[in-house]
């Protein structure tokens, strides 16, 4: 079994292929092609919490073990940490074990990617991402990498941290435009931006509830019932999807707090399979599932 860190296992999950690898999970999940429960989560002392995501499928399984541990920063450690074990569902054979938070970083950020190119009007040209940790990292790469996005702005409650996350990405990107912004000026901010995508742990919301129309609004940090990103009025006012739908009613807190009606809210796969004609830019909102770690165990397989 091949045991990569998360640098190697970065490489080797490139966003040209976890893209159309997270479109077939989907589309199998949604058929019942992919075995994965829900995550158990195991609380530990402290307010820390253990999470365990299986994933089957007729060719390979995989098994993710993920910690969160909030106050790790005090001890010079990560707050995620965990890994992905990848093996042969017919023999049950170990393949290879992935470094999980970077699993989780990107294939969280193929799934936008995908949302994105089955809803958006038109292909983007701009993003304002709200957060600025490993998620916002995560996206702005994808965003840049699968749709060659060059023009970014970056809020955050701690302006400095955005500043310093701008400074970061136009180093690490030359062409790359990155402003940073308050959170006060964010509904300013948005109007002429393409995407609007949050990336937080909020427990109020944080995406204004007025956006132009062809503005398509993401929620992709909440996710537990107590979070919120997303407002009411915002998912009264548009259509609807979410990656998982399932996991998304005692999970997206954005939704349950607005009380939205499920019977209007669409899944990813049951949007790849009615091209978008809405006038208005759809919300998508994604709360995680182990079949999107599966899909990236694919990808990994095929390229190590």
């Amino acid at each position: 079994m091949q045991i990569l860190n998360a640098g190697e296992t970065a490489r080797i999950l490139p966003y040209d292929k976890l893209v159309p690898a997270i479109a077939r999970a989907a589309q199998q999940l949604a058929n019942g092609e992919i075995n994965a429960p829900d995550r158990l989560v195991v609380g530990m002392e402290g307010g820390n919490v253990l999470l365990c995501m299986p994933a089957v499928a007729s060719d390979v399984s995989v098994t993710k073990l993920i910690t969160v541990h909030g106050n790790n920063a005090q001890r010079g450690l990560p707050a995620i940490q965990g890994e992905v074990i990848v093996f042969d569902t017919a023999s049950g054979q170990r393949r290879l074990l992935l470094d999980g938070p970077t699993v989780t970083a990107r294939r969280t950020a193929a799934v936008t990617l995908h949302g994105i190119s089955l809803l958006a009007p038109a292909t983007p040209e701009s993003a304002l991402l709200i957060g600025a940790g490993v998620q916002a990292a995560a996206h702005a790469e994808a965003l840049s990498a699968y749709f060659g996005i060059r023009r970014f702005r970056i809020s955050s409650r701690n302006i400095a941290g955005a500043e310093a996350f701008c400074a970061s990405l136009r180093a690490q990107h030359p062409g790359v435009s990155a402003e940073a912004m308050t959170m006060e000026a964010l509904a300013d901010a948005c109007q002429d931006m393409d995407l609007v995508i949050a990336l937080t742990t909020a427990t109020s919301p944080v995406v204004p509830e007025q956006l132009p129309p062809r503005t398509m609004a993401i929620g992709v940090g909440a996710f537990k019932p107590q979070m919120a990103e997303l407002p009411a009025a915002l998912l009264h006012a548009r259509s609807v999807f979410v990656d998982d739908l399932a996991g998304a009613q005692h999970e997206a807190g954005d939704l349950l707090r607005a009380q939205v009606d499920w019977s209007k809210v669409s899944n990813l796969a049951a949007a790849a399979r009615t091209p978008s004609s809405h006038a208005m830019a759809p919300v998508l909102k994604t709360v995680g599932h182990a079949a999107w770690d599966l899909a990236a165990a694919r990808v990994a397989i095929g390229t190590t």
